[in-house]
């Protein structure tokens, strides 16, 4: 792909998580002079890795008059566009990116690009596990494993599929997938996007706007902000619909209890008992892997195969224990409102539910139904539970705060009783008491089994 603007080869890399130091291996390979910075400490690895490219580092803070000599910034989707280095280097008329569009400028290989709200990271990895099996040398990547940067400079991949969050897309330029996928748009991040849920709409439909009539969108025709938005701004690609609920004339639907493809004078029926993922949140996420198998000229036999023998994400409704005939569940994943909805919809028992952790402008009365009709307690695990607590008090009789997963845990199975199940399910961020949603969902299944 062509670079689409002239800068100078000095980069700056602002973050040294995987994403960042991705960034900067690639950028160095490419023949530029490299410069990572960060505010807080990098990892030794990483450290490592920098010192032996022989690239410069600092830590625990940005020099600011070095960063502004910069003909080119890569920035961790992790720093906000309104933090002052940033409108510094926006000031400056510095170009300001992210990761995957610096790392889309040196691959030609075809992009699978999957965003949405919730079931993305099930989607990315479904989609993947299909594909490879047909596709020996596919990468994966974005959010999961390594950054996109990072396998780009492996050389290994022929093709990508790539998990993508709206704060990627809102550094791209010219970053073009040949199959994009929206898969939802629910409030998430608010707090990022200035509590205006339009702009985060706009930063997900990115991911079609350097698309071409040679590449494909493929969406769900069951999500009314995506409908439409789409009514009133154009796609330049290819349109693939997917629905749980309506008989499209092409596209991806249910009938008769099977998943109908119809795309391209091809048709394809995968009845819903062959899939190993069960809730309808789950099926949608099936159809929309199936559609991009489908695009991608996989045989039906080997979709038919990898939707059979798909394994699950970690931390999304995952089974840890059944104690004393209650059933206890992972899903600390479920970071936001639509994706706890997601997890009550297909609890089918008397739940004990723990939930809380940084609010991030949530609206819980979406889940006041399910609530009431599924969960017999709320445990708060947070440092400041008072919206939980005081959206849910009309609903359940019993409502704890604990300040610790062990606590939380102990009350939930002081609180359950046979036939039950408990769901941690947070509906926030994790950053107030753990490191992220993965050490919140560790430490819940270590307390689990230590009961």
């Amino acid at each position: 792909m062509a670079i689409p603007f002239e800068h100078t080869k000095y980069a700056v890399v602002l973050g040294s998580g995987e994403s960042g130091v991705g960034t900067a291996l690639l950028a160095w390979q490419q023949g530029y002079d490299v410069f990572v910075s960060d505010r807080g400490t990098i990892a030794n690895q990483y450290k490592q890795e920098l010192d032996a490219a022989g690239i410069r580092w600092e830590e625990n803070k940005h020099t600011e008059e070095e960063i502004l000599k910069a003909g080119i910034v890569v920035k961790s989707p992790g720093i906000p566009d309104t933090v002052p280095l940033v409108v510094a280097l926006n000031t400056a008329q510095i170009p300001v990116i992210s990761e995957i569009e610096f790392a889309s400028w040196f691959t030609e290989a075809p992009l699978v690009a999957i965003t949405g709200s919730n079931g993305k990271t099930t989607t990315t990895l479904l989609t993947h596990h299909i594909l490879k099996i047909e596709k020996s040398e596919l990468g994966l990547a974005g959010n999961i494993g390594n950054s996109f940067a990072r396998s780009v400079s492996e050389k290994k991949c022929n093709d990508f599929v790539l998990e993508i969050s709206s704060f990627q897309l809102d550094g791209i330029v010219s970053f073009a997938p040949h199959i994009a996928v929206l898969l939802n748009i629910t409030p998430d991040h608010l707090d990022r996007y200035n509590y205006d849920f339009q702009a985060y709409v706009r930063s997900k439909f990115r991911i079609t706007e350097n698309q071409k009539d040679t590449d494909h969108f493929v969406y769900n025709a069951d999500d009314p902000v995506i409908t439409t938005y789409m009514k009133e701004n154009a796609v330049k690609a290819n349109l693939w619909p997917f629905s749980l609920t309506q008989k499209l004339d092409y596209g991806t639907f249910i009938k008769d209890k099977h998943i109908i493809m119809q795309m391209e004078n091809e048709m394809m029926e995968i009845p819903l008992t062959e899939l190993v993922l069960q809730g309808q949140h789950n099926v949608a996420n099936a159809m929309a892997a199936s559609t991009v198998a489908q695009l991608s000229k996989i045989r039906k036999r080997t979709i038919r195969e990898g939707l059979g023998n798909f394994q699950g994400v970690e931390h999304r409704l995952e089974e840890v224990l059944k104690i004393n005939n209650v059933r206890y569940f992972n899903d600390a994943k479920a970071t936001n409102v639509n994706s706890v909805f997601y997890a009550l919809d297909s609890m089918s028992t008397p739940t004990v539910w723990i939930v809380g952790g940084q609010d991030k402008g949530n609206d819980y009365s979406e889940l006041y139904e399910l609530v009431n009709e599924k969960v017999k307690a709320i445990i708060c695990l947070g440092v400041d539970n008072s919206k939980i607590i005081n959206a849910f008090d009309g609903c359940v009789q019993t409502i704890v705060e604990t300040q610790s997963m062990a606590e939380a845990v102990r009350t939930a199975y002081s609180l359950s009783e046979r036939g039950d199940a408990v769901l941690l399910s947070p509906a926030c961020a994790s950053f107030d008491l753990f490191k992220d949603y993965k050490d919140k969902g560790k430490k819940f299944k270590e307390a689990v089994r230590a009961l």
